[in-house]
């Protein structure tokens, strides 16, 4: 038995997102790139390679583990380039988007000779956290002056507008690119691509992809443009969990369950956006499932299990390959979970362990 804490990764459920990739792509004519700052295992890359066409980064690390692992084609974004990165991104991308026209500008010189792009953005978006609201006030994501974008059209072919955030609704996906339409239609008729971003739940149960594809589709058709979406989430919805085991239980006002775990190292999303994990269980024994860090608030969520908890119990905290592996950290010298593969056939494949030396390497 492997020895938790681990994230598994389950190949027959990320299959199921990438049957759903297809038919979007299939039916739409866009082109799917994995969004690396929501998830980059690349021990699964060679699954979802054949059902999208490539990735998209923040940071030049990322870039570059996108053209090492992942292959095909290769989209670099960052908030910000700093001068001794340009050069090596553009040895490694397709295409380089720049946040700002003041970017560009910048590095015009030394990105000239690929593919360029420019981040719109609508001032609207579907987040419901200000945190994560690419349209908050005094946003820095992206451009949204016409006349300003206008000086610099003749050097970008494309745009990449960033503004749907787990958004399942599609008629509110539907009216807001209407808006985007009427506003900046101009500009996009005089591109060759746009990317729409991520953040389009289209692999959540009962999301009607056909819409969405012809949707897309008509996008294109209208503008003459290249579709691409940016997936994180929806290329690993329900895909992978984050398996541990029971240290000890308590009882102080709640029956309280310590796992060998801990979100501020393990998941944390869950605190940082002040929600709960999810565990596909029911019962009539609740408990709060509680990290092993000091962090007072270190809880993974509250559950109702179908009998009394004990040590050595194993759980499975749901849902845990977006933004977990990505931001798991050394807080506490916790133990960093291990990556594990539940293959095809039912076999586990261990594709990476972490200890001492890990956490003593992370610091000097």
């Amino acid at each position: 038995m492997i020895q938790t804490p681990f994230y598994l990764i389950d190949r027959a459920k990320l299959a199921r997102n990438m049957a759903i990739m297809d038919e979007l792509r299939d039916g739409s004519g866009a082109k799917v790139l994995l969004a690396l700052k929501c998830f980059a295992t690349w021990p699964v890359f060679d699954q979802m390679r054949a059902h999208m066409d490539g990735t998209t980064s923040s940071s030049l690390y990322e870039l570059r583990l996108g053209r090492e692992k992942f292959g095909k084609e290769t989209h670099a974004y960052s908030v910000a380039w700093a001068e001794n990165e340009v050069a090596e991104a553009v040895g490694y991308a397709d295409k380089i988007i720049f946040n700002s026209v003041g970017q560009l500008e910048r590095f015009d010189n030394q990105s000239a000779s690929i593919a360029r792009g420019l981040r719109l953005n609508p001032r609207f978006s579907t987040s419901g956290f200000d945190l994560a609201d690419p349209a908050r006030p005094f946003s820095r994501l992206g451009e949204w002056d016409a006349g300003k974008i206008e000086r610099v059209m003749d050097r970008v072919t494309g745009f990449m507008i960033h503004y749907n955030c787990e958004n399942g609704d599609f008629d509110l996906f539907d009216r807001q690119l209407t808006r985007i339409e009427e506003e900046f239609g101009g500009l996009l008729a005089r591109l060759k691509w746009v990317s729409l971003g991520g953040g389009i739940h289209f692999t959540g149960e009962g999301y009607p992809v056909a819409k969405l594809a012809a949707r897309l589709r008509a996008f294109s058709d209208r503008f003459g443009v290249q579709v691409y979406l940016e997936p994180g989430e929806a290329a690993i919805t329900g895909a992978a969990s984050l398996e541990v085991t029971v240290l000890d239980v308590m009882n102080n006002g709640k029956d309280l369950a310590i796992v060998d775990s801990s979100v501020e190292a393990h998941m944390l999303d869950l605190l940082i956006y002040r929600i709960s994990g999810k565990m596909e269980v029911a019962g009539d024994h609740p408990y709060m499932i509680c990290g092993k860090s000091c962090l007072a608030g270190d809880v993974f969520g509250e559950f109702n299990f179908p009998a009394p908890l004990n040590v050595g119990d194993r759980l499975s905290i749901a849902d845990a390959a977006g933004y977990t592996m990505v931001k798991k950290n050394w807080f506490n010298g916790v133990k960093m979970p291990s990556i594990v593969i539940k293959e095809l056939d039912g076999s586990m494949t261990v594709a990476r362990e972490f200890g001492y030396t890990d956490f003593a390497g992370n610091l000097g």
